[in-house]
């Protein structure tokens, strides 16, 4: 009977058996982002738990389809994949988005708990709004340019607007925003819309704590925009705080879209909360009045992709001058540690020929047997003093002779 097998080689065998990304999500090695994008919505929703409940296989081809992406969608983790394989990707950096709607109440209490202590868990739209969008039958709210609605979204729900914008709004550039004054959780969408009527995902933001409100946004502005996840940051900062530094701008990556044609354009406000609903204000801008934050936004973003191209060396040159700090303390320590104990050698052999020893057990019986001489002497002299000394008559020792027969 074969014996149970170890952790590691239980590892060993996972990465054995894992296939290739590109395979798994069925695009190839030159696939655009946008296409490996598409690709890992459709396969998500195909195997989502919410449709394939209590199928394992479906679970698995799910968490496979994630991983998948997890690494073709970020550029970093594609090159090095495409260079060096699995082995040049950290398995455990991998993060792996939770459907809420497909926790029971006992794990979800726990996602939040977790939530709650800063530990970032990504959570992906639910199956059924996927699904419902697809097949287009969601209700659809007309949001005006410059005016905002405000709205509550029940958990796992979602409140989808549509946008229509002019040719000279689209040129100008749109801007999309969210925030809730309450600081509930949530997500905003864009949808593509299918030929046959359906919606699909092709755009998602996470809302994030800005000082007393959570907001989020998307920025069509005719050049290209950046977004920064920090939750990739998140384990390296608990692992390594000097590659947390280091590491810090990887999250900073373009946009897929940079702007919108002239039409109409669907949004949702996607209720992301563990328990509760999620309380929001929605509204869609022209950026055309907003021509001096966009020059703005473009030079820092800018700087931004300099000081990241920049970081890649520096981190090298701190290292090296990291690893020779570390060797001159060492080195530091251990001679410090050579100079006490030379010195220390050298004050006992000093001391033993600068102070007398003592004889503590001989000094003892010696004094010991003087203060008894001295004892008995003292004891003898007194007694010759005694019987040299006349003797004096006392006077209660006087004999008075009385007769008795006179009287007093």
């Amino acid at each position: 009977m074969p014996g149970n097998r170890s952790k590691s080689e239980k590892h060993d065998g996972a990465k054995q058996l894992r296939r290739d990304p590109y395979e798994v999500l069925g695009v190839s090695r030159n696939s655009t982002d946008q296409e490996i994008k598409t690709a890992y919505r459709k396969m998500a929703l195909k195997y989502h738990p919410d449709k394939n409940a209590n199928d394992p296989k479906a679970a698995d081809m799910f968490k496979e389809v994630t991983f998948s992406y997890n690494i073709l969608s970020d550029p970093d983790k594609r090159r090095q994949y495409d260079s060096a394989g699995f082995e040049a990707v950290e398995s455990e950096s991998q993060e792996l988005e939770l459907d809420l709607s497909s926790l029971g109440a006992v794990n979800t209490m726990f996602a939040a708990l977790f939530s709650k202590l800063g530990v970032p868990i990504k959570t992906t739209v639910s199956a059924t709004v996927l699904e419902e969008a697809l097949n287009g039958v969601v209700t659809i709210r007309p949001l005006p340019l410059g005016q905002f609605i405000s709205k509550r979204v029940e958990k796992q729900c979602a409140h989808f607007y549509s946008v229509t914008i002019t040719e000279e709004e689209a040129r100008a550039g749109f801007v999309c925003r969210v925030q809730s004054s309450d600081k509930s959780k949530f997500k905003l969408l864009y949808f593509d819309q299918e030929e046959n009527g359906g919606l699909s995902v092709a755009l998602q933001e996470d809302s994030t704590k800005t000082g007393k409100v959570t907001s989020t946004g998307m920025y069509f502005l005719g050049f290209p925009v950046y977004r920064l996840d920090q939750t990739m940051n998140s384990i390296a900062a608990a692992k390594d705080p000097d590659a947390s530094f280091f590491r810090k701008l990887d999250g900073f990556q373009p946009c897929e879209l940079t702007e919108l044609k002239a039409g109409t354009h669907i949004f949702a406000v996607y209720g992301d909360n563990f328990f509760k609903s999620a309380n929001y204000t929605i509204e869609a801008l022209c950026a055309a009045p907003f021509s001096e934050e966009k020059e703005n936004l473009r030079n820092i973003e800018s700087q931004i992709l300099s000081k990241r191209a920049e970081m890649s060396k520096f981190e090298t040159e701190y290292r090296e001058v990291l690893a020779q700090f570390t060797e001159m303390t060492s080195r530091y320590a251990h001679e410090m540690q050579a100079i006490d104990e030379l010195l220390k050698q050298r004050n006992e052999i000093h001391a033993s020929y600068t102070v007398a020893p003592l004889k503590r057990s001989a000094s003892k019986s010696k004094s010991k047997s003087s203060s008894k001489e001295a004892k008995e002497d003292d004891q003898a002299r007194e007694k010759r003093n005694t019987r040299d000394r006349p003797r004096k008559k006392k006077w209660y020792n006087i004999h008075l002779r009385v007769d008795k027969r006179k009287a007093c």
